[in-house]
């Protein structure tokens, strides 16, 4: 009866200490979100379109390159159908990322370089876990200017 009762608190020791395991947790949480946003460009590159909006929080918001492009999850589901319809969405292919993750664990937020066909561009985000699945709530894509060229750039725009 000790030996069972003792086997029992250590098993149950055991658990605990590894779900309080903060650095194991936040390695999960990371290899989580990489999968959420991995999918979600996938869905794009295959022309996906549920699977790629189902990525996003009914309230996401998606800001793309252009100054005008600050989007509702339905304008921007709106602007992209008919791409998706015809089978060629985007395909951006990630170079790296970097994810963050709030003390709660329940926000992260990343940055990530992306290989497109506007060549190297940056994305941002953050997504939030509601019950157990981590929504897209905002997405940000710029278009990286090396520093060497940024006064052509502003002429252009100007």
């Amino acid at each position: 009866m000790k030996k069972t009762f003792l086997l029992l608190f250590l098993t149950l020791f055991l658990l605990h200490c590894k779900q309080q395991d903060p650095v194991a947790k936040d390695a999960t949480i990371k290899k989580e979100v990489q999968a959420v946003v991995n999918n979600w460009h996938l869905a794009a590159t295959d022309a996906n379109f549920e699977n790629y909006f189902s990525k996003m929080d009914s309230t996401a918001i998606f800001i793309g390159t252009d100054a005008s492009e600050n989007w509702t999850k339905k304008q921007f589901s709106n602007f992209s159908k008919p791409y998706f319809d015809k089978g060629k969405a985007w395909d951006f292919k990630t170079i790296e990322r970097n994810i963050y993750i709030s003390k709660n664990k329940d926000v992260v937020w990343f940055d990530e370089l992306l290989d497109t066909w506007m060549g190297t561009c940056r994305g941002s985000g953050v997504l939030e876990k509601s019950n157990t699945q981590w929504k897209i709530k905002q997405y940000v894509l710029s278009v990286t200017i090396p520093n060497d060229s940024i006064q052509k750039v502003i002429k252009l725009k100007n």
